[in-house]
């Protein structure tokens, strides 16, 4: 939904199932019409679309493309952004490190994060930007040297030129979100800043590149790192690194006592990767890959830290409970910067996808009535700001 400062708010249908083109546009058809009946049934609804690789070549047929055009015609909906990250299957099976890949030294990543900017061409109203976010480069594990291919600059640059001449053409501005995730070549906002010096010195046409590939700043994801959230966003816009979309999200916070960490055993599971983050007074000790790694011997390392960041999206309008907290207060800060600098961004979206993998306790409620909620706190967050509807 578009709201009063000319932002746009949607939720990521990463949170529904949505391996290929029929069962996403099933999810479509359903849960979000479900949620947009609730929520916003007479003014134009936004989709944060997710459309994996396969989907995306099953909807570029001309085909599909105009009947799904005509179905957002009908449903008085548009999509002004994609999530680009998961290039396979994101639902129902092991996940992990291989949502990494193939990452951005790899062709394949390139040519299928441009298919998805030609989809968002077509169908992006008018006088819309358009917005499609991508992982953040590769993923620190495949690379354990430190060596990064400059395979990677050269993929993105090309994509960067793909967008540009894409966007003169359709006269639109689009834009490529790399996303920092905790483990992820690059995770923090220092670590941000060095890629992209990097990148824009590669480029022979460096505002070019700075117009077209920026940051997808995951509130989840920085709070884990112990960012803070001003400090982070000033350094980006000081850097002249665009705010490509701004994910609000929560994750899972907990002092390490005996009782939390028994009950952390049970967000152990087989499909994502929950990265842990230990500090001791806001200093961060030790990166671990995933949770339940972190566990295992955590009887060992009990008294060193006095809080784990756990990457587990959890809902935005509740609290895990049970001894467990979360970081909203990371999205309510990021929501008090954009009140200060409201054109820095314009995409805001809600993405919760770990619904079908939270412990039984947080799945009282259907998927889609757990969305309304969420959109329910985060738009009277953003009114009190004056960022609402």
């Amino acid at each position: 939904m578009k709201l009063s400062k000319g932002h746009h708010l949607a939720y990521c249908t990463n949170v529904h199932r949505g391996n290929n083109w029929a069962e996403t546009f099933y999810s479509l058809q359903t849960d979000v019409m479900k949620v947009r009946n609730a929520l916003c049934p007479d003014d134009p609804y936004a989709i944060g679309l997710r459309l994996g690789a396969g989907a995306a070549r099953e909807l570029s047929q001309p085909g599909e493309l105009r009947k799904f055009k005509q179905w957002l015609k009908e449903q008085n909906s548009y999509v002004f952004t994609i999530n680009g990250f998961p290039f396979g299957n994101f639902h129902g099976q092991r996940v992990k490190e291989e949502v990494y890949r193939p990452d951005w030294a790899d062709p394949r990543r390139l040519e299928y994060t441009k298919s998805l900017f030609l989809i968002l061409a077509e169908i992006l109203p008018e006088g819309t930007a358009g917005s499609v976010s991508t992982l953040p480069a590769s993923f620190k594990e495949f690379y354990p040297k430190g060596n990064l291919p400059e395979l990677v600059y050269d993929h993105l640059i090309a994509c960067a030129e793909t967008i540009d001449q894409l966007s003169e053409e359709k006269g639109l501005d689009l834009h490529l979100g790399l996303e920092p995730e905790p483990l992820g070549w690059f995770e923090t906002i220092p670590e941000t800043t060095q890629f992209f010096e990097h990148l824009f010195k590669r480029a022979t046409d460096q505002e070019m590149v700075r117009r077209r590939i920026g940051v997808n700043y995951d509130c989840c994801h920085l709070a884990i790192e112990y960012e803070d959230a001003k400090e982070g966003l000033d350094t980006l816009r000081q850097q002249g690194i665009r705010l490509s979309k701004l994910h609000l999200s929560s994750a899972l916070r907990a002092q390490p006592t005996p009782e939390n960490l028994q009950t952390l055993k049970n967000y152990v599971e087989v499909v994502y990767l929950h990265q842990v983050i230990t500090a001791r007074e806001g200093r961060v000790l030790e990166r671990i890959k995933d949770l339940d790694l972190a566990l295992a011997p955590a009887e060992q390392k009990e008294g060193k830290a006095d809080e784990w960041r756990v990457h587990f999206h959890v809902p935005l309008h509740a609290s895990p409970g049970h001894g467990l907290e979360d970081t909203r207060e990371h999205v309510l800060n990021t929501m008090d910067w954009l009140k200060e600098n409201p054109s820095a961004c314009h995409h805001l979206e809600m993405e919760t996808y770990t619904w079908e993998v939270l412990p039984e306790e947080l799945r009282t409620e259907e998927v889609a009535d757990q969305v309304i909620r969420e959109y329910q706190w985060t738009l009277a967050a953003l009114k009190e700001r004056g960022l609402g509807r």
